[in-house]
């Protein structure tokens, strides 16, 4: 049977868990529709869910449409909870983008619209909640095609819109707008049929616009936009019939070699680790062995499929579909299982988290729990980027946002029964290499108290280039393991630049290589102080590192949010004033009638204090959207995220919190 795996996507609010119910519900899943006021929805399965009515978690379900198996993946719509949708989207064949008929296109709406455009993902639009007060579906229709793409169609009317008596009918051939829009929007992709159409208009029947329409649609150049409501269900069932119409299937070849992605990890009831598994090709059975990341195969010691609406205990999981597999202990989010496939990776989609935060147990004598029950949430969210002060004690993790910490701190006491609190909110910098740095430390030469020798250049790279690793010396000049523990320590190092922020963007070569050789007494019993191990290169690394970049010299950056202003007409005057108290640069403004649209940057960190302040600046009309943008050099004092880089240490003293830091004992 084909499959869809099909990702639910929007902004927060735009009904989008509500929509999954409706979905559920009419393709007879459910008997009951499930309410998110009422906490009974079916995929938000999490207690804090149902508390406050938002998704936190992606949840997967399953049914047949005709001969398709559609997986719907139900994502958070909460810009705080982004790193949940960036997991699911290497896995989906399709995508509805939900936007409520009230307020339009939003922040997210266009955060999202833009990935899924940049990742080819075939796209459905769903303008959600027509029968509210205030929608307006043919503005919202507008607004998709200036703000998120121009190749949109709406695919139907709505008649009645901002009543509960809204009702929507798909448009068909006797529609002759509807016709001529869909031969004006195909005949610019499909240069056959613009000549068809020219040499003969009457040539291009209906039902050929339905074919080339899906043909485009699956190659994710054009966005049909439908309409409804998931709470009355108008629409929904054209909406249906777009999804198995419009999207494309996969039928997975399950005699291939084994190839899928982790995208989620969860625990069970005892505490278990499950892998949440796309398998793109080939078969797992129970008893298998398979392959996880780069480690060796491991034992698949249960399988749970997601198959008609259930989690249901399973033999085997087959290509195309997705299942819980039990046994993959060491499995991370975005480890490939079985043979790597390029689609499979774990890229990064969205920014990475820009605050941060220490997060303090309520009791000291639960700071091992604590770290413990952080461990397993970082499992579920690795950009929570865990990390720990082993000199001052600190537990510190990042955020998207408040809420993530809200809901961070009531899942440790509820599910952990650990109470925390956490220090304010601070920004995460990033450090950027200015110049070309070189240092050397040779074995046997003092200071050096490792049998190795290291020598590193560091260099700046472009932005999003990531970190580079070379070699300047031959390979076969020392074993493999050296040079490997020499890169696995410098990617490790950068991690804390000279002033404690990552270094995410430079270019390292190795440039001298020397080790001794393995020695024994004349009995034949190994010595250690004559002979080098992995263990030297590990340990003197880092010192290297940090010579060359103190002479490259490393500048700090801090992360500026784009904006996007709109705001009456007669208090422009005070807000610019104000926008530039807050380090805000306006680059743009624009008058729209009565109302002024200002854009420009802001510091990430000064985001919260602009949204604080925007009511009493604009009397309660202005209306923000910010997102992230990139990351610019601080201006002023740099700030030090590490403590221990103030310390007046000496050589001995430098290395070895060097050590200490990484890791080395």
């Amino acid at each position: 049977m084909k499959t869809l795996n099909l990702g639910i996507l929007a902004h927060v609010d735009a009904g989008k868990t509500s929509l999954t119910e409706r979905l559920l519900h009419d393709v007879g899943v459910t008997d009951q529709l499930g309410s998110v006021d009422a906490g009974s929805t079916r995929t938000d399965t999490l207690a804090l869910e149902r508390q406050r009515g938002i998704t936190i978690r992606s949840a997967v379900v399953s049914f047949v449409l005709d001969d398709v198996t559609v997986n719907l993946i139900d994502t958070p719509g909460h810009p705080d909870f982004i790193a949940e949708v960036e997991r699911v989207l290497g896995v989906l064949d399709g995508a509805v983008l939900v936007i409520s008929a009230v307020e339009g296109v939003q922040p997210q709406t266009r955060v999202l619209m833009r990935t899924l455009r940049r990742l080819r993902i075939p796209t459905l639009i769903f303008i959600n909640k027509v029968d509210r007060a205030g929608a307006d579906p043919e503005r919202v229709v507008r607004a998709v095609a200036e703000k998120l793409t121009e190749a949109v169609v709406a695919m139907g009317s709505v008649a009645a819109a901002g009543t509960r008596g809204a009702h929507c009918t798909p448009y068909g051939p006797a529609d002759v707008a509807f016709t001529d829009r869909l031969v004006d929007l195909l005949a610019g992709q499909d240069d056959t049929l613009l000549a068809d159409w020219v040499a003969d208009p009457s040539s291009l029947s209906y039902p050929r616009l339905r074919r080339a329409l899906a043909a485009w649609t699956s190659r994710a150049l054009v966005q049909p936009v439908f309409a409804g409501s998931a709470i009355t269900g108008a629409g929904v069932d054209a909406l249906i019939a777009g999804i198995t119409e419009l999207l494309p299937t996969v039928q997975g070849d399950a005699d291939a070699p084994v190839s899928g992605t982790v995208f989620a990890i969860e625990r069970g009831p005892a505490g278990e680790k499950i892998a949440l598994v796309r398998l793109f090709a080939g078969t797992i059975r129970v008893r298998d062995r398979v392959r996880v990341g780069a480690a060796d195969a491991v034992l698949v010691t249960a399988v749970r499929a997601v198959a008609h609406g259930a989690d249901v205990v399973a033999s085997a999981v087959e290509a195309g579909h997705i299942a819980r597999l039990w046994g993959l202990t060491d499995a991370r989010i975005g480890d490939p299982v079985g043979v790597p496939l390029a689609r499979a990776g774990a890229d990064r989609h969205f920014a990475p988290p820009t605050l941060e935060t220490v997060v303090v147990p309520a009791r000291s004598v639960d700071r091992v729990a604590l770290h413990a029950a952080l461990v397993q949430l970082a499992e579920q969210d690795p950009l929570i980027n865990l990390r720990q002060d082993d000199r001052q004690h600190e537990i510190t993790v990042s955020l998207y946002g408040e809420v993530q910490k809200e809901v961070i701190q009531a899942t440790l006491a509820d599910d952990f029964g650990v109470g925390v609190t956490f220090r304010e909110t601070s920004t995460v910098h990033v450090e950027r290499v200015c110049g070309v740095g070189e240092a050397v430390e040779v074995i046997a030469v003092a200071p050096n108290p490792f049998l190795a020798t290291v020598g590193l250049r560091v260099a700046p790279a472009s932005t999003g280039a990531g970190v580079s690793f070379r070699l300047g010396v031959e390979l076969g000049s020392m074993p493999p393991a050296f040079f490997a523990a020499v890169e696995e320590t410098v990617r490790r190092t950068l991690r804390q630049g000279l002033r404690g922020w990552e270094i995410p963007d430079c270019e390292v070569t190795m440039t001298h290589a020397g080790y001794w050789a393995r020695q024994s007494h004349s009995h034949g019993t190994f010595d250690k102080s004559m002979s080098s191990t992995a263990g030297d290169f590990r340990h003197l690394t880092p010192l290297v590192l940090m010579t060359a970049l103190t002479r490259a010299g490393t500048r700090v950056h801090e992360p500026v949010h784009r904006f996007r202003l709109e705001v009456p007409g007669d208090v422009l005057g005070t807000l610019l004033p104000a926008l530039t108290r807050l380090d805000a640069v306006p680059t743009d403004t624009t008058g729209q009638g009565s109302s002024y649209l200002v854009s420009g940057e802001i510091p990430a960190g000064l985001v919260h204090a602009l949204e604080r302040r925007l009511p009493a600046l604009t009397r309660g009309e202005g209306v923000l959207e910010t997102e992230f943008d990139s990351y610019r050099p601080v201006r002023g004092p740099a700030p030090v995220r590490a403590r221990w880089d103030n310390d007046p240490l000496d050589r001995k003293e430098y290395l070895l919190a060097i050590v200490r830091r990484v890791g080395g004992r």
